[in-house]
């Protein structure tokens, strides 16, 4: 069973490794998978949960009926999940590395736990940890994940029945530069292809920290934040072909990183 530092080790070389040292995935093959996440507009329109500035995301005006959230990853900036709680939600929050989150709420439960692929003493799958605070319940959750890289295990070892019950869903992914090495991408490839089955892309925020890669007429951010939206509620879909939306911030002073072209059009 890997531990977290073998994980990290792991994670660091992927974030490493030049492109040429693997083989390389086929063009066609890359710039299909980055189609298929086009983002689309519903009939909700975007609104933005939390600072503007990093912590904050963009997701579709639909969070009424929505009782819990879920969001592994806590750092040192909790306002998306402050402003849940100020919307009636209880939020879960969950990170081995801190010992409370940043800001404070009576909705608020916190484990000290890194969400993974695996339950151990410091370790707990998202299936177990929605089984250890509400049991069988049934409605409807939203999902915040940054977990640094590890979101890749945890979204395949979730089940089904679980991402199906996430009406909104706000995942950073790290590492999409590393797209174009092939085992990277079989293994990237799988965890959107399982997103997709039920839900829908409904925005991208390229994070300003870490730039993008260029290559073959394809440019991929570092790292980008995605807002899946579950099918049954988008409505009416339209592609969406204007990007920055007026909304986003940039996570960073850095300069600001917009959304390359060959993800929307």
């Amino acid at each position: 069973m890997r531990n977290k530092p073998i994980r990290d080790s792991l994670l660091r070389w992927i974030g490493k490794t030049r492109l040429h040292c693997v083989k390389r995935i086929e063009r066609d093959r890359l710039e299909a998978l980055i189609r298929s996440l086009r983002p689309v507009r519903g009939d909700a329109p975007l609104i933005r949960v939390g600072p503007a500035g990093d912590g904050g995301y963009l997701v579709p005006d639909d969070l009424d009926g929505i009782e819990y959230a879920y969001s592994p990853g806590v750092s040192d900036e909790s306002g998306f999940e402050l402003d849940l709680s100020l919307r009636g939600m209880n939020v879960f929050m969950a990170d081995y590395s801190v010992d409370a989150p940043a800001q404070t709420s009576d909705r608020f439960e916190f484990a000290k736990k890194f969400v993974g692929s695996y339950t151990d003493e410091t370790h707990i799958t998202p299936d177990d940890w929605k089984q250890q605070t509400i049991g069988a319940y049934s409605g409807d959750l939203l999902l915040q994940m940054d977990i640094e890289g590890a979101e890749f295990e945890t979204i395949l070892s979730m089940s089904d029945s679980l991402i199906q019950q996430f009406r909104i869903m706000v995942i950073e992914f790290h590492y999409l530069h590393q797209l174009w090495n092939k085992p990277w991408f079989l293994l990237v490839e799988r965890v959107f292809r399982k997103l997709l089955e039920s839900h829908s892309v409904a925005h991208i925020h390229p994070n300003n920290c870490c730039g993008s890669f260029r290559s073959a007429g394809l440019e991929i951010p570092r790292v980008a934040e995605f807002t899946f939206y579950r099918n049954d509620r988008i409505g009416h879909p339209v592609f969406c072909g204007n990007f920055p939306h007026v909304l986003d911030a940039d996570n960073t002073s850095k300069k600001t990183l917009v959304l390359p072209p060959c993800w929307y059009r």
